[in-house]
C-alpha cells in the first residue's frame, strides 16, 4: 500500500509545545447596531456582578413596541435568539454636525442570529436599496401608514423600529426577539472605547465629504476616521451599496475580533469602559431586560470570533430601476429557512465510524493533534485548531506545511490509532493513515485544498457567497 506523503517534519522537546498564536493582522450603515450588540454579548459573559449589570442597564434607552408588531407574527420555533440591528441616520443632537436630513431612516438593517446555546452567530445584512413589500405600520401617535412597495429602509421612517421589525419578519418569516438602534455619535463612542479598530486600505484615501483621510495599508482607525471609513461610498470599491456592505462587514469582523481579544477580557477597566460606552449608545425594546442580557451573556461565554460570520441577503437587479435590487428568492429562502429552523443538534453518534475502522475512539481530551495548513489559505490552520480546542482536543502545534496538498490527511504515529479514529469523527471524510515519521501517540491533521469541515460547526446555516468570518485577517482580501 502506498504511504501517504508526509507533511513538513515537526520536532518536539520532551513535552509538546503549546499552540502557536495566530499571525497578527488579521457604516456607517452596517456597523452601527451589530458592532455594539455583538461585541457586548461576546465580552460580557465574563462579568457577572449584579451591581455592574445594574449600572449598564440604567444607561440603555428603551422603547415599548408591544402592540405595533401585528398579530400575524412568525412562530418562534426554537431557543435561538434573533436581534434586529439598525443604524439610524438621525441628524438630531450630537449628530447635527453631519448635515440636515429630513426625517430618520435605517440605512443599516441587520438580523443577528445567535444559535441555541451560543454555538455560532451570523449577521445577515439587508441592502437598503432592496425593493420590498412593506406591511401596514402603526406610528407612535396611533396613526397607521398603509402597506406599500418601496425601498426597505423606508420602513423605519414609516413607523420607526417597530415597522422595520414587522417588515423583516414578513419578508423572512423569522421570529425576531429584540431590536437595537444606534446613531453616528454612539458608533464613535464604541469604537473609541475599544481603542480603535483595525482596517486595511488598498490605496491612500482623501475624501473631504466623509472627513476621511487614510494612508494605504493596515492601520487602526478611531472616532471620525472610523465613521468616515464605513460611511464613504464613492472613493472605495465600485460605489455600490453592496460593495460598501462588504467593506462594512469586514469592519464588523474586526470589531468582534477586538472585543473578544484576551487583552480586553482580562482588563476589567477596559471592559467596563467599553460596555458602558456601548450601553449609553444604544436604544432597544423594553423587553431586552437586565435578566435577558445576563442570560444571553452566559450562553455566549467562550464563543470565539471564528464562530461569527457576516453575509448579505442574496439579491438580483430590480428590472424597473438599475439602481435598485430585489431579493433573489431562490437563493435567499434557503438562508431564511435555515435560520428559522436552527436548533442545537447533538453530536452524531460515532458508532458507524468506529465500526468501520474496527477501533474504539478515545475521548477528544486524550487526542494530541498537530494542525498544518497545506491549502495556502491564510489563517486556516489556526481557525481549525481553535474549533478543535473548543471541542476538547489537545492542540499541541499549529503550523504551515511547506508543500500544499489537494486533499486533507489525517496521519498518526505509533500507538495513536484510537486517537486518529476520534479525529476522523470530528473531521469526517478523511481516512486516518499511519505515518512512520510521526511522534508516537500523536495525530497530524494536514489540511488540503478540500478543507477540514468539523462535524456540526455552523451546520444549520448554509454558506453564502461573499460571507466574512470575524477571525479573518483585515488585509486578507485587499
Amino acid at each position: 500500500m502506498q504511504r501517504a506523503a508526509a507533511p513538513s517534519p515537526v520536532y518536539y522537546a520532551d513535552a509538546p509545545p503549546p499552540p502557536e498564536p495566530p499571525v497578527r493582522g488579521r457604516l456607517w450603515r452596517v456597523l452601527g447596531g451589530l458592532s455594539i450588540v455583538m461585541s457586548v454579548v461576546l465580552v460580557a459573559g465574563s462579568l457577572t456582578a449584579y451591581g455592574f449589570w445594574r449600572r449598564l442597564d440604567g444607561q440603555i434607552d428603551r422603547e415599548n413596541v408591544d402592540g405595533r408588531l401585528g398579530d400575524d407574527r412568525p412562530e418562534k420555533l426554537n431557543n435561538s435568539l434573533n436581534i434586529l440591528l439598525m443604524g439610524s441616520d438621525s441628524r438630531q443632537g450630537e449628530n447635527a454636525r453631519y448635515g440636515v436630513e429630513a426625517g430618520q431612516r435605517s440605512d443599516t438593517t441587520i438580523l443577528l442570529h445567535i444559535s441555541p446555546g451560543g454555538e455560532s452567530a451570523i449577521g445577515i445584512s439587508f441592502p437598503r436599496d432592496s425593493m420590498v413589500q412593506m406591511p401596514p405600520c402603526e406610528k407612535k401617535d396611533g396613526s397607521t401608514v398603509p402597506a406599500q412597495f418601496g425601498m426597505i429602509n423606508a420602513a423605519f421612517s414609516n413607523g420607526g423600529p417597530a415597522c422595520t421589525w414587522r417588515t423583516i419578519e414578513s419578508l423572512t418569516k423569522i421570529h425576531i426577539d429584540h431590536y437595537v438602534e444606534v446613531d453616528f455619535a454612539g458608533f464613535k463612542r464604541v469604537v473609541d472605547a475599544l481603542g480603535g479598530v483595525e482596517i486595511c486600505v488598498p490605496r491612500r484615501i482623501d475624501d473631504p465629504k466623509a472627513e476621511l483621510h487614510l494612508r494605504a495599508g493596515r492601520q487602526v482607525v478611531r472616532g471620525e476616521q472610523a465613521l468616515g471609513y464605513v460611511r464613504t461610498r464613492y472613493v472605495l470599491g465600485d460605489g455600490s451599496d453592496l460593495d460598501r456592505i462588504k467593506r462594512q462587514q469586514a469592519f464588523m469582523a474586526s470589531v468582534v475580533k477586538k472585543a473578544t481579544d484576551k487583552g480586553m477580557l482580562t482588563d476589567p477597566g477596559r471592559t467596563y469602559d467599553f460596555l458602558s460606552a456601548a450601553a449609553s449608545s444604544i436604544k432597544a425594546d423594553d423587553d431586552l431586560t437586565l435578566s435577558v442580557m445576563q442570560k444571553l451573556a452566559g450562553s455566549l461565554r467562550g464563543m470565539s470570533a471564528g464562530k461569527v460570520r457576516f453575509v448579505t441577503v442574496p439579491v438580483q437587479a430590480y428590472p424597473q430601476d438599475r439602481n435598485r435590487v430585489q431579493f433573489d428568492r431562490a437563493r435567499a429562502e434557503p438562508l431564511f429557512r435555515a435560520v428559522r429552523e436552527d436548533n442545537k443538534l447533538p453530536e452524531p453518534a460515532p458508532a458507524p465510524v468506529a465500526a468501520q475502522n474496527k477501533v474504539k475512539p478515545v475521548p477528544p481530551a486524550q487526542v494530541r493533534v498537530a494542525v498544518y495548513n497545506a491549502a495556502g489559505v491564510s489563517g486556516l490552520a489556526q481557525r481549525t485548531a481553535d474549533q478543535l480546542t473548543e471541542r476538547g482536543f489537545q492542540v499541541v502545534k499549529v503550523g504551515t506545511s511547506k508543500k500544499q496538498y489537494a486533499r486533507t490527511r489525517i496521519l498518526y504515529g505509533a500507538g495513536a490509532e484510537r486517537q486518529a479514529a476520534r479525529m476522523a469523527i470530528a473531521v469526517p471524510g478523511h481516512k486516518p493513515r499511519p505515518w512512520s515519521s510521526a511522534k508516537p501517540g500523536y495525530v497530524y491533521l494536514v489540511i488540503g485544498a478540500d478543507g477540514a469541515d468539523l462535524r456540526g460547526v455552523n451546520a444549520a446555516v448554509p454558506k453564502v457567497a461573499g460571507e466574512i468570518r470575524a477571525d479573518r485577517d483585515a488585509c486578507a482580501e485587499t
